[in-house]
């Protein structure tokens, strides 16, 4: 994960050791050993969602403090809602990559080195940053046209001098940890804290490599080279380095902006639904994705004239473009899992939860020994109740609605089969920070119509390559016309193996029972809606006033 050549800083890493290690400490002692006292145990248990939360506040208060890696393992903690309680997962969601800014004599010194002297190259320098993050710096720029004139607005992007081994330090420390945890058997039974960390070290590391950013960004310039709704800036190659990259400047109201987006007379649903294909786009076509479409990385613009008083009495929209900005942090879906991912959105559009079921077996979201019959007569049971509803509508569900989806498959919930495959967790948070930029948008969209079109896409080609074979069996085997099933009685025994088995109780205990379910699980199932609340229609989600009150 990191490199034994870099300088280690010491009290830097005995501080982040020190920090985890004492959390590790506190944790043992109250739940593993006083908590298996019987007098002490409801109550160990009734404080661990405070100290959880506490232990959150402290280590963002850390990450704050320190830069460097902590924020990037904050923000991707958060998205680990498979692993860590809702407690921690919730605190850390609001952890922003935004650390004070580079001194200007610095900032200056690392410009002349990859530069040179600024002034052949640019007409003005801003010194005073658009954005100051943990990994770098950007800042206004003009290039110098050939006679010496104002050119082209530019962003410059500047690594922080000596994050590299900053970085190293951090992971070292994050390395010496890691096996720590893996002695916790309810962590080490749901994932491999080492072989998190190596592929949050190996993401970071691709991070710090502005080489392979600018390939990136030529990257998706191509993906989206004809695509009306989607920009990429250009990238000047020619001046930039290593450690610097030269952007065209972009700036524009920010994708959450959602009075400047309606004062331009644009259409704010239109907006999410661009947004949400593009992502379909990316991940069904091409196999990449754009792994950090926080608000701050997506910015909209006006294209063309003005709407002019009779336009807007017509109620017509100006067109737009969603600009992608920041392509350090990229996704890659192999070819198994993005072929898995299409038989999930093909068993949305035959609402048939056995495909959808089994093609999630196969990317790995359940434990070994998960009861997957239970697991499919859930997935329909959900298809059928999520049908046509919108984002807002399953953000917010009907707290009746969720305590029979509670008891109809409590059994499931206790249980908590789940797991967060690891080559699914930054598409998973880039698909939850997407629903709420959607969602925030226009509260109504309903993604599943951009769903069912890829759905049905793949399902045509299936078809299409199921018929092409039944020809050529019909060549060779012509004496044998019925070896399949008639439709009707295929239908018929395809009903019967999804059966639903309805669970009801009496139990006087059972609402008891579910709450405190609530706070085991916490955003244990916003993760599976994370990785296919746009992919497959599954939501299996408890009720949030309890949440909100914890």
């Amino acid at each position: 994960m990191t490199s034994n050549a870099m300088y280690i800083d010491r009290p830097r890493y005995r501080k982040i050791v020190r920090f985890f290690g004492g959390a590790i400490l506190h944790f043992a002692f109250f739940d593993v050993l006083i908590g298996r006292i019987p007098g002490l145990r409801w109550i160990i248990l009734r404080s661990r969602p405070t100290r959880m939360r506490r232990f959150a506040r402290r280590f963002k208060d850390l990450s704050v403090e320190m830069g460097g890696v902590m924020i990037k393992l904050g923000q991707f903690l958060s998205a680990r809602v498979d692993v860590l309680p809702l407690e921690v997962t919730q605190e850390l969601l609001g952890l922003q990559d935004t650390v004070p800014p580079i001194a200007l004599p610095v900032i200056r010194r690392a410009l002349r080195n990859e530069f040179g002297d600024l002034s052949e190259t640019f007409y003005e320098v801003e010194m005073e940053p658009l954005a100051a993050a943990s990994l770098g710096q950007t800042m206004r720029a003009w290039l110098k046209t050939e006679d010496g004139e104002r050119g082209e607005a530019v962003v410059i992007k500047l690594l922080r001098p000596g994050i590299e081994a900053v970085v190293h330090t951090d992971l070292a420390a994050l390395d010496t940890v890691a096996p720590w945890l893996m002695r916790y058997k309810p962590i080490a039974r749901r994932a491999n804290v080492p072989d998190i960390m190596e592929e949050f070290g190996k993401t970071l590391w691709e991070e710090l490599d502005y080489e392979l950013e600018v390939m990136n960004v030529n990257r998706f310039e191509k993906i989206f080279a004809n695509h009306p709704h989607i920009y990429i800036p250009d990238v000047y190659e020619e001046i930039s380095t290593k450690r610097a990259i030269v952007l065209e400047n972009v700036e524009n109201p920010k994708i959450n902006d959602l009075e400047a987006i309606v004062a331009a007379g644009i259409d704010e649903k239109q907006v999410a639904n661009d947004l949400i294909e593009a992502y379909l786009f990316q991940l069904f076509k091409h196999g990449v994705f754009h792994a950090d479409p926080h608000p701050g990385n997506l910015f909209i613009r006006p294209v063309g004239p003005e709407l002019t008083d009779a336009e807007k009495a017509a109620g017509k929209y100006r067109k737009h473009q969603i600009i992608f900005i920041d392509f350090g942090m990229i996704g890659r879906l192999p070819t198994d899992l993005r072929q898995n991912m299409g038989q999930v959105l093909v068993g949305l559009v035959q609402q048939d939860g056995r495909r959808a079921v089994n093609a999630y077996n196969q990317m790995g979201f359940f434990l070994p020994g998960t009861d997957l019959e239970r697991i499919i007569e859930a997935q329909n049971f959900m298809m059928e109740r999520l049908d046509g509803r919108n984002l807002m509508e399953m953000a917010n569900p009907d707290p009746e609605e969720v305590k029979e989806i509670g008891m109809e498959f409590r059994d499931i919930l206790f249980d908590l089969p789940f797991q967060v495959p690891q080559n699914f967790v930054y598409l998973g948070r880039a698909l939850g920070i997407l629903s709420g930029i959607a969602s925030g948008l226009h509260p109504t969209i309903n993604p599943w119509y951009s769903i069912q079109g890829y759905g049905m896409e793949l399902l045509n080609l299936e078809q299409q390559f199921d018929l092409s074979f039944d020809s050529l069996e019909s060549i060779f085997k012509s004496l044998q016309p019925y070896l399949r099933l008639p439709s009707q009685v295929q239908r018929v025994v395809n009903a019967a193996e999804n059966g639903k088995l309805r669970i009801t109780s009496n139990d006087p205990s059972a609402a008891r029972r579910l709450d405190r379910l609530e706070r085991k699980m916490g955003w244990m199932n916003v993760s599976i809606v994370a990785a296919s609340a746009i992919l497959s229609g599954t939501l299996i989600y408890l009720n949030r006033d309890r949440e909100k009150n914890s």
